[in-house]
């Protein structure tokens, strides 16, 4: 593994606050309708706003989906559907949306 991986492991180690929100794989199941329609289809691609290979998420770890979120939450990441998305999830949402995917749901 290269220097990248290393500077990109430490970054997440960092941003991953200590009170984070546990997250419950099984409380995701009433949470997924919002993401299935994109990330539930394997091969899909967006028309808006610019079109998008819109990745799988199932296996991703964890604190990289929360900070993902939260990062379209504050205006960081600008892709305006995902914003849209994810000003209206709670720290307890995107805990549990990220356990349900990092445990391998939806690939």
């Amino acid at each position: 593994m290269d220097g990248r991986f290393w500077a990109v492991a430490a970054a997440l180690a960092t941003a991953w606050p200590a009170a984070a929100a546990e997250g419950n794989a099984g409380a995701a199941q009433g949470k997924l309708a919002m993401c299935i329609g994109c990330h539930g289809i394997a091969g899909y691609r967006t028309g808006f706003p610019t079109v998008y290979s819109v990745p799988k998420l199932g296996g991703q770890h964890p604190a990289y989906l929360v900070r993902a979120l939260e990062a379209y939450k504050a205006g960081e990441r600008s892709h305006p559907t995902m914003q849209g998305i994810a000003r209206g999830l709670s720290e307890q949402d995107m805990a549990d949306l990220a356990a349900y995917y990092g445990d391998g749901g939806g690939k």
